[in-house]
């Protein structure tokens, strides 16, 4: 066991002292507000009930909140009014400058928010710091791009001429899901305020904590107070975000029935949205690849985060002349995943979210079992030896043999540690067959023949592919999906065009000329 003094730490700054912070797992306890508005924490000006707030790895109610009303989210967006004015007057440099030391912030004290996302969320230590580190890179990204949004200029007939500008928006919704907290409230803040807009912006009502720490971090690195402001909540919440007229865009991060709600209360308004929705993607394995990265690539497509991640990889299509052999070794490192106090280092996987997933996912496999599915490794509640942690929620990591295409556990995302493994026979069935659902966020194959690399990409129906990897994500390049994964782009530049709005001037530098 490694010392808890490991994992002690420095005296707090300012900005972290909200509440009694402890290195030790089952200790922490939910203090001062989660909602924040003009600069500052604040508790709604109204609401109609409390969250708890669970520490998944105890089990443990470690704080409650009061859900925002709509006087609360009017409040917040009216300051996100206020600060957009003076935002969008700044120059792309100077908007670029205090990104930069929001950056600068979060990577200075990227172990103390890592361990607040971990306490909350459930996966462990070394995910956790990992998606603190792509979450600064995002900002800093997007602070380089600040100053280079320019338009163009046409020239026209006789002198005359036009030109176009790229405008903010003016007050953006986030509302961000349960399973990277810190980092999608990143990837949607930060091309939002390079473009020069405000944000509300509503975490999961399972994972309040760690985004209020970026609120502050924020206002810390100079962004005018109200920039961006938070709410907490659940759907009514979201309702009362959506449908506010002086909302300009909505950004959403969750899943497809949620998405669909939060598209048609968008379009009452017309408002434009970009949805990044569930999946169940396809990972094709030839039986020419590089076996040993096949496997370490299907376990990076499946349990990553407990396996609660949209785009993992969890229709493993893999050639039957190696079916065996990659079955045989990537149950044999599954069984080795280290399961337990996720704030410990040497842990790679810690709880599922909450007790009522936990039953989801279990249940998931059961109805697999149930249909043919063959249980090759794990799939059970998992019980570590400290007591502490014998109410978390804990599930093994599963692997299923003997799927078939027409199968529950295949054709629906079960949001877990679950991997289907499907034998195929040739290129052109593995590609029909994973092409064959309603979902099209990701996609990867695994092949040393290059040309059949790109073919296969190029025909799957995803929004993000890859090549001999997988769940790799820059922040430089876009992700998104297709079909019903939902559309728009986070990351990269292709995300500019999401948070601006072009406008096109004419300049007449004659006389005009009249029909009538």
């Amino acid at each position: 066991m490694l010392s808890s003094s490991k994992f002690l730490l420095p005296v707090l700054p300012r900005l972290f002292r909200f509440t009694a912070m402890s290195s030790v797992t089952g200790t922490y306890e939910l203090q001062d507000p989660l909602n924040y508005r003009g600069g500052t924490r604040v508790q709604p000006a109204d609401g109609n009930h409390y969250e708890d707030v669970y520490e998944p790895a105890t089990g443990r109610v470690i704080g409650k909140f009061l859900c925002s009303g709509e006087k609360e989210v009017d409040l917040a967006v009216q300051s996100a009014q206020t600060a957009f004015k003076a935002w969008s007057q700044k120059s792309g440099m100077e908007r670029g400058t205090i990104l930069l030391e929001a950056a600068r912030i979060i990577r200075e004290r990227r172990e103390e928010i890592a361990k607040m996302e971990t306490i909350n969320n459930g996966k462990s230590l070394f995910e956790a710091l990992v998606d603190i580190d792509i979450s600064w890179q995002c900002i800093q990204y997007y602070a380089g791009l600040a100053g280079s949004l320019a338009g163009q200029h046409i020239q026209l007939p006789g002198g005359s001429f036009a030109y176009t500008r790229r405008e903010p928006l003016g007050v953006c919704v986030g509302i961000g899901a349960w399973n990277y907290p810190f980092q999608i409230a990143c990837w949607k803040s930060a091309p939002a305020l390079a473009c020069g807009n405000a944000m509300v912006f509503k975490p999961s009502p399972f994972t309040p904590i760690s985004v209020v720490l970026l609120a502050e971090i924020y206002t810390e690195a100079g962004v005018p107070k109200g920039l961006f402001n938070v709410v907490q909540g659940g759907a009514a919440t979201g309702q009362f975000l959506c449908q506010h007229s002086n909302v300009a865009k909505v950004s959403f991060t969750g899943s497809v029935p949620t998405g669909s709600k939060i598209m048609e209360m968008a379009a009452k308004g017309i408002k434009p949205v970009t949805l990044e929705l569930g999946g169940k993607s396809p990972l094709i394995i030839f039986s020419d690849c590089v076996l040993e990265n096949a496997v370490k690539g299907a376990l990076m497509a499946n349990f990553l985060t407990q396996g609660e991640v949209c785009c993992n990889g969890t229709r493993v299509f893999v050639q039957r002349e190696i079916l065996s052999a990659f079955t045989k070794e990537v149950v044999r490192q599954t069984q080795n995943i280290k399961i337990g106090d996720p704030l410990l280092e040497d842990t790679r996987m810690g709880p599922l979210i909450n007790r009522p997933h936990l039953e989801k996912v279990l249940s998931f496999i059961k109805q697999a079992k149930e249909q043919g599915a063959e249980v090759l490794c794990g799939g059970e509640p998992y019980v570590p030896e400290d007591p502490k942690l014998h109410e978390g929620f804990y599930v093994s990591p599963c692997i299923l043999g003997n799927c078939e295409d027409n199968m529950t556990c295949v054709k629906e995302e079960i949001f877990g540690p679950v991997m289907s493994i499907l034998p195929f026979d040739t290129e052109e069935e593995a590609l029909e067959r994973a092409n064959s659902t309603r979902f099209g966020l990701a996609g990867g194959v695994f092949t040393k023949d290059i040309q059949r690399a790109h073919r296969v990409v190029a025909g799957l129906q995803a929004g993000m592919c890859f090549i001999n990897n997988y769940n790799t994500s820059p922040v430089e390049l876009p992700f998104g999906g297709y079909k019903m994964s939902g559309f728009g782009r986070e990351n990269g530049e292709a995300a500019i065009e999401y948070y601006s709005q072009l406008k096109t001037v004419c300049v007449e530098m004659g006389d005009v000329e009249s029909v009538f």
